[in-house]
């Protein structure tokens, strides 16, 4: 058990630097109005827009949760809901042109972050992070 909860206390840790280190990324480039959540679910929309569905599915939270952030990002301006014409029910999140130069931040700071961890691990260390973390998660 004590394993286990040192793990899960590593995870969180682990998690809660990189966040941090993303927030400090957004705010230099001007982004700062951003969260890294916010900043994540932007990096998801397609160039075409995306059902709210595809995107709480692609980024592992409840449909629920991610309505909460594109309520966020819609009233900041970053995207806006227009009708699906293949579906009357759903919406299709697209960027706004604010939200289209703010994912390129966004992106920016993420590689940024993720390039600082593949220096300070070595490239094969960073990939094997990378392969353990979605084994876990899978």
């Amino acid at each position: 058990m004590v394993d286990t909860q040192y793990l899960n206390r590593s995870l969180l840790e682990a998690w809660r630097s990189v966040d941090a280190q993303v927030a400090r990324a957004l705010e230099a480039r001007g982004a700062s109005d951003l969260s890294p959540r916010h900043a994540a679910a932007l990096l998801l929309v397609e160039r075409n827009g995306s059902r709210l569905t595809d995107l709480a599915s692609r980024a592992g939270i409840t449909k629920q949760a991610m309505m909460q952030v594109v309520d966020d990002l819609e009233v900041m301006g970053h995207v806006r809901r227009t009708a699906d014409p293949s579906d009357a029910r759903a919406k299709i999140v697209r960027l706004t042109p604010k939200g289209q130069k703010e994912r390129t931040e966004a992106g920016r700071a993420v590689s940024s972050v993720e390039t600082r961890l593949r220096r300070r691990l070595g490239p094969d260390r960073f990939e094997q992070l990378k392969a353990a973390l979605a084994s876990l998660a899978g």
